[in-house]
């Protein structure tokens, strides 16, 4: 904290300069307010790192390492590589003492994802794996109101994440980097969600359509999953195929429902007229949400809202949605305190 009582930015460096980096550089550079200031741009493409650097008026770097040794009193980081190299990552910042923000997911399998937040708990650092729809208000307000009972007894929750993007030629289509395919990219955001919404997931089955034969990893994947408190839920995901749907994600209950959207959420009790909730998912709010909740956790002003068990079951609900794959039936996620 400062004298006048506000929280001291966090000195923060974006490490990968790729898709996802960009939108923290944005929000660095003043698109979402968060107690942070940025203070390097590290990635091994070193011209691609110094076009964001220039953009936020601060130093860039080849390598973490690098970046370690040029920028005196690094707080934190926010982890934007491929999965693969997150365990590495984790283990250099902790060990120096630099907290971590952690795109997820934040390991390929769940054993994995254990070992690294034990290693930061060990260390006495904060790590966190980014959950955007943790923060987006919509979501956060049907969950509320799930919770209070308004719709009734929960009975089915819908989530599809599914739009055709070119995943061929890019590190998330090759096993040995991602982990997985659709599952791990847009499946990790949906096993997230649920446990949010509905607390933890005890199993599921994970169906797979045919991929397209240029594809490595699994492309297009349908998930039914059963939830502790006994509620079903299903996922649609797709890099190849686009629903068009104006809903991502939906909550049944027996007295109501929930619509929360891209460009608009509402609700309502069944005969009811429906009711405005909000505007949707916006991507700056909601990873300007994560990265501000990361830095007062930083801070000490808040716990940390996403756990290391957040991140531990995110990639256990993925390591039985594979086994499920794999022996063509359902599978126990493995439970997390």
């Amino acid at each position: 904290m400062t004298s006048d009582g506000a929280v001291a930015p966090v000195r923060l460096a974006i490490v990968g300069a790729g898709g996802i980096a960009k939108t923290y550089a944005e929000i660095l550079g003043g698109a979402f307010a968060v107690p942070a200031t940025a203070v390097g741009v590290v990635d091994v493409n070193v011209d691609a790192a110094k076009a964001m650097a220039d953009g936020l008026a601060v130093t860039h770097h080849g390598s973490a390492d690098a970046l370690l040794d040029a920028v005196d009193d690094l707080d934190a980081v926010v982890v934007c590589t491929p999965p693969n190299t997150h365990p590495a990552m984790v283990d250099l910042f902790t060990g120096r003492g630099v907290h971590v923000l952690c795109e997820k997911p934040l390991a390929v399998d769940g054993a994995q994802a254990r070992a690294m937040v034990e290693l930061a708990a060990g260390r006495g650092v904060v790590l966190a794996m980014a959950t955007k729809f943790r923060y987006c208000q919509d979501i956060v307000d049907a969950t509320e109101m799930a919770r209070a009972g308004t719709f009734g007894e929960l009975r089915l929750v819908e989530n599809a994440f599914t739009s055709r993007v070119d995943m061929s030629g890019r590190w998330n289509s090759d096993p040995d980097i991602s982990g997985g395919g659709v599952l791990v990219d847009n499946g990790t955001h949906s096993v997230d969600l649920l446990r949010y919404v509905l607390g933890p997931l005890t199993e599921l089955i994970a169906i797979e359509q045919a991929r397209p034969a240029s594809m490595r990893v699994d492309d297009c994947v349908r998930l039914h999953l059963r939830s502790e408190s006994g509620v079903d839920a299903s996922v649609d995901l797709a890099w190849s195929i686009d629903k068009s749907l104006g809903d991502f994600l939906k909550i049944f209950g027996t007295e109501g429902e929930a619509r929360i959207g891209w460009r608009e959420s509402a609700w309502r009790r069944y005969g009811a007229a429906w009711e405005p909730m909000g505007p949707g998912y916006a991507k700056h709010p909601a990873m300007g949400g994560a990265l501000a909740q990361f830095c007062l956790a930083v801070r000490g002003v808040e716990p940390l809202a996403v756990t290391g068990d957040d991140a531990i079951a995110a990639a256990s609900a993925i390591d039985a949605a594979y086994d499920s794959l794999r022996s063509g039936g359902w599978s126990k996620i493995a439970l997390v305190p």
